[in-house]
């Protein structure tokens, strides 16, 4: 029964999403229509505000509606959703196996990203990447969540390769790029409990090999940090914890 509790809980995203786009798609909410208030779909499927906004970010990265800034969500064309699939639709960040190819694929960028970073920063992406690394520190210094502080700290990274198509990646796998903390039985949206024992000063290393224009350095400690989540990642699964 506990198993079976947190398999749902891991998968309330999904299911929110998939009850919003059906309806999408049936025509129950027309271009230009208002889809209910945050508050409305916490209150409508008994689910957290966090459960919600990462339903929406979904169809929002499907194209399928926009937020208007003080009005709310709307429907868009349903012309934008007949598309063909995209590389990583099928994610599902929820199954411990899928997170673990994720990081692989990661590896193979990323460690290569932060070597050129290095090499090729320019002050002000120099700058950026310090900000992003405060934000996160910040973060943990208060007890807030650090996923999004996170996934900029690696966004600037790319973006200081000079080369737009490792920024253009990390955007198209944003969506399963920082671990989720459903994996370890807590509430979606929350990080893995021993994900950020680690984290600022495995960044902190990275950071430091970059500022030093040291691309070898900024490589093999990317490597690690990546690795280090890597094998937490598998130690969870021959700890046995089912997949969701």
């Amino acid at each position: 029964m506990e198993s079976e509790k947190r398999d749902g809980v891991g998968s309330l995203v999904d299911q929110i999403s998939n009850a919003l786009r059906r309806d999408l798609e049936a025509g129950t909410f027309q271009p230009g229509d208002r889809l209910p208030s945050e508050s409305e779909l916490t209150r409508l499927h008994s689910v957290s505000r966090a459960v919600v906004r990462e339903a929406i970010a979904a169809l929002r990265s499907d194209g399928l509606v926009e937020a208007r800034k003080g009005a709310g969500v709307f429907a868009l064309d349903l012309a934008a959703k007949l598309k063909p699939a995209r590389p990583f639709d099928d994610l599902a960040t929820a199954r411990i196996s899928q997170v673990i190819e994720l990081l692989e694929l990661r590896t193979a960028c990323e460690i290569e990203a932060a070597a050129l970073a290095a090499a090729r920063r320019s002050p002000a992406q120099l700058e950026t990447i310090m900000d992003a690394h405060d934000r996160v520190v910040a973060c943990l210094r208060n007890g807030q969540a650090t996923r999004d502080p996170d996934f900029e700290f690696h966004m600037s990274i790319a973006e200081a390769t000079q080369n737009r198509r490792f920024p253009e990646f990390l955007t198209l796998i944003r969506q399963g790029i920082i671990p989720r903390g459903e994996l370890q039985g807590t509430e979606p949206g929350a990080r893995p409990k021993d994900y950020n024992q680690h984290l600022q000063e495995e960044h902190s290393q990275i950071l430091d090999a970059i500022i030093e224009g040291d691309s070898e350095a900024a490589r093999e400690r990317m490597r690690a940090h990546l690795r280090g989540s890597l094998e937490r990642y598998k130690a969870l699964l021959r700890a046995g914890r089912p997949p969701v």
